[in-house]
């Protein structure tokens, strides 16, 4: 068992909370379709290199009408980062020791129609101390009407908290999203945030309203287009586009890489894959 202090356990027990609250709107929608799919949740152990203790976290995954394949995890693991590794990570240039919470979300839809989404945000401890984070839209078959309410809620989650903020981790995620061997972005975008630290109540209290926001914003969208008729053609597009999402997550996605670089449970860290792809 890792020991935590207030700060870190405020922060797991938002993380597992929302987790439990995305996880009851996402089975509703199934419910609406005619579904009894549920979650099915699987918890893990990790053990530090050192040979402690490491933490460890629970894999849900729900395979559903609507939502063919979609993972929420949460994980809470601590230790020492190895190597070159460790010096990469932020505050851990001369100190190994780490510690990190979070949520991570990602959906793949059954519907072409219906955008595939992107959500996480963490707290990590090194000699610093900071939130993370943010939440991404990935729709095969793009709508502007879908796009600008995404984006309208998460400008409206930052303005709350720094006006600033919108315009900032908008243009991160504009960055960070992006494919250059395909020199394409991922999908419509969203916010991006890293490195928020300081004012700890603070910066929880934003990383809750990213949360909050991506629980009002997407279940709408879902709802809004999950019984629209598709047909071969959109299939292949949903399928082709899936096929760079693993691209970039394989290539480079910073929390695969520390996921694995940090001995998690590999199926939770790989569960952002898509269940159906192509590369033609």
């Amino acid at each position: 068992m890792l020991t935590l202090d207030a700060e870190q356990t405020a922060a797991r027990t938002w993380f597992e909370t929302l987790r439990t609250r995305i996880c009851a709107a996402f089975e509703a929608i199934e419910r609406e379709a005619g579904s009894d799919a549920a979650f099915d949740y699987i918890a893990w152990d990790r053990t530090d290199p050192s040979g402690a203790p490491g933490g460890g976290g629970v894999r849900g995954v729900m395979k559903g009408k609507v939502f063919e394949k979609v993972g929420v995890n949460v994980s809470t693991v601590g230790g020492l980062l190895d190597g070159e590794f460790g010096k990469s990570i932020h505050g851990a240039g001369d100190d190994p020791r780490f510690f990190a919470t979070g949520i991570s979300l990602v959906a793949h839809m059954a519907n072409p129609h219906v955008p595939a989404v992107h959500m996480n945000t963490r707290f990590l401890v090194t000699t610093k101390r900071w939130f993370g984070g943010g939440a991404d839209l990935n729709p095969p078959l793009p709508v502007a009407q879908d796009t600008d309410d995404f984006h309208a809620t998460f400008r409206a989650a930052c303005d709350a908290h720094d006006p600033a903020y919108y315009p900032r981790f908008k243009a991160w995620a504009d960055d960070y999203f992006y494919i250059p061997h395909r020199q394409v972005h991922r999908g419509v975008g969203g916010i991006f945030y890293d490195h928020l630290e300081g004012d700890f109540a603070a910066n929880l209290a934003f990383t809750q309203a990213v949360g909050e926001a991506f629980l009002d914003v997407y279940p709408r969208l879902v709802r809004r287009r999950m019984a629209e008729p598709f047909g071969a053609a959109e299939l292949a597009q949903q399928r082709a586009w899936r096929g760079r999402y693993a691209e970039f997550n394989l290539v480079y996605d910073r929390g695969t890489l520390f996921g694995l670089k940090t001995g998690g449970n590999i199926d939770a860290i790989l569960m952002s894959l898509p269940p159906v792809a192509t590369w033609d």
